[in-house]
C-alpha cells in the first residue's frame, strides 16, 4: 500500500507488547506510550527538509544538517496526547496542536469539540499522531481540520492500524503519508481493533 510504512524496529515490537498486555499498569502503560511516540516519530521525521549550516566546533567549523523547516506536534485527543512528551522533548522546539474528537457510538463518526493550532502551518511538517487507527473516521476529520488551517505536509503517525482505516484516510486524503507500529488484521462490531490494546485513552489515563 502506497504511503504506508509500517515501522519495524526491534524496540517498538517491545514496546507493543507491554501495550498489548492487559495487565500492564496506566503508569507503565504512559511510559511505553511515550516511548512508542519516539520511534514511531523519528521515523515519520525522516520526511522533514534539512539544510547545511556551519557550526563551530571547540577545536574548527564544520558543516552540519539542521532542520529547515518547524514541526508541529498535533494530537488528537485524548489518547493522542500520550505519544506527545517524548517527541517534544526531543523536538523542544516543535509547537503544539490539539484536536478533539469523539466518536459518537451509534454512527462512529467523528465529533469535533475542540481544535487549537497553531498559525503558519502552510510552512510546518505536521505530525499528526493518534495511537489507532481503526474505522479511520477519526484521522480523515483531523486531517480535513488541519487542511482548513493551511496545513499542507501531514504525516499521520499512530501505533496500530487497520485496512479499513488505511483505506478511508487515503480515500480521502491520498497525500498523507501514514507510519504505524503495526497493521491488526479485524475491526469488531463496535468499531475496535482486534487484538489491538484496549482502549488507549483509558489505560494511558488510567480511566478504566
Amino acid at each position: 500500500m502506497n504511503k504506508v510504512t509500517v515501522v519495524e524496529h526491534p524496540l517498538l515490537e517491545d514496546i507493543l507488547s507491554h501495550l498489548r498486555e492487559k495487565s500492564t499498569p496506566p503508569r507503565r502503560f504512559a511510559e511505553q506510550m511515550d516511548a512508542a511516540g519516539v520511534v514511531l516519530g523519528l521515523e515519520a521525521l525522516r520526511s522533514a527538509k534539512t539544510q547545511t549550516v556551519q557550526v563551530s566546533t571547540p577545536l574548527k567549523t564544520a558543516a552540519c544538517r539542521k532542520l529547515a523547516q518547524p514541526v508541529c506536534l498535533t494530537a488528537i485527543l485524548r489518547a493522542g496526547l500520550g505519544m506527545m512528551p517524548g517527541l517534544a522533548r526531543v523536538l523542544p522546539e516543535a509547537r503544539m496542536g490539539h484536536i478533539g474528537l469523539y466518536r459518537n457510538e451509534e454512527t462512529l463518526n467523528p465529533v469535533r469539540y475542540y481544535v487549537r493550532l497553531p498559525s503558519g502551518l502552510d510552512k510546518t511538517l505536521v505530525l499528526l499522531l493518534d495511537p489507532m487507527l481503526a474505522t479511520g473516521g477519526s484521522a480523515a476529520e483531523a486531517v480535513r481540520i488541519l487542511k482548513t488551517d493551511g496545513a499542507k505536509e501531514i504525516a499521520f503517525v499512530c501505533l496500530l492500524a487497520t485496512r479499513t482505516g488505511l483505506r478511508r484516510v487515503h480515500r480521502e486524503h491520498p497525500d498523507v503519508h501514514i507510519y504505524a507500529g503495526a497493521i491488526d488484521p479485524v475491526l469488531n462490531q463496535n468499531g475496535y481493533i482486534v487484538p489491538g490494546l484496549g482502549d488507549a485513552g483509558d489505560r494511558t489515563f488510567g480511566t478504566i
